[in-house]
């Protein structure tokens, strides 16, 4: 990626690196930062307002290995296929691809889904979307109406890497692969996100409320922190 730095020339780091790399100016920001980007299996290199050129190169090159052994990590792309079996909110299903079934629909521990086999990841995708909605918009209101906060939507998103957000509206978003998560973990989402609604900040009042909705929240959280990232194989 091509930025223009303090000295007014562009530099491209991706091209001096060998591999992409997605660089963001920031006006709050202190110091450098780097991330990955798990969606775009990238790292994510954040400037201060006054960096250099040197200062950034150095700072990748001090780092390389770091990079290079995260996208390692990362898991291997993939999309869901015929007699696979996968986990929603805690439950495990096969996909069965039929023509002769109609729609998309679940029984006992089947995903029947008719239409073309080479259209099945679409199409389970975007069931499990519209199932994952309807839970978590339950699960939100149940959790805002215990400690009495309004929530104005629930919406499903395709997000790069967070997995959840609430907007000063009380809007909540989720991404829709937290349902291939374990349910305690999908809980402690929930009561993350609800929290917000009471604190928009990560204050230990936030995190006594997320307590309060999700006592063993510790242990969910540390499963999303670390596993989270093998649910990006999804497309």
């Amino acid at each position: 990626m091509k930025i223009t730095l303090l000295t007014g020339r562009t530099f491209d780091f991706s091209a001096h690196f060998g591999f992409e790399i997605k660089v963001r100016k920031s006006a709050l920001a202190k110091r450098l930062t780097l991330r990955i980007d798990e969606k775009q299996r990238c790292p994510v290199l954040t400037l201060p307002k006054r960096c250099s050129q040197k200062q950034a190169i150095s700072f990748l090159e001090a780092n390389r290995d770091w990079i290079t052994n995260m996208l390692a990590r990362l898991p291997k792309k993939s999309g869901f296929t015929n007699g696979e079996s996968v986990s929603f909110f805690g439950e495990s299903f096969t996909i069965e691809q039929n023509s002769a079934y109609k729609g998309a629909f679940f029984e006992n521990s089947v995903l029947k889904l008719g239409g073309r086999e080479e259209f099945l990841h679409r199409r389970v995708v975007d069931f499990l979307k519209k199932q994952t909605l309807q839970r978590l918009s339950e699960m939100s209101l149940e959790k805002a109406k215990a400690i009495n906060c309004h929530l104005s939507s629930v919406s499903i998103k395709d997000t790069k890497s967070r997995w959840g957000s609430c907007s000063t509206r009380a809007n909540i978003n989720y991404n829709w692969r937290i349902c291939l998560a374990p349910l305690n973990v999908i809980d402690y989402l929930v009561a993350h996100e609800v929290s917000h609604l009471l604190h928009p900040d990560h204050s230990p009042a936030f995190w006594q409320t997320v307590e309060s909705l999700c006592p063993s929240y510790k242990d969910s959280r540390h499963w999303l922190k670390i596993k989270g990232k093998d649910l990006y194989k999804y497309l």
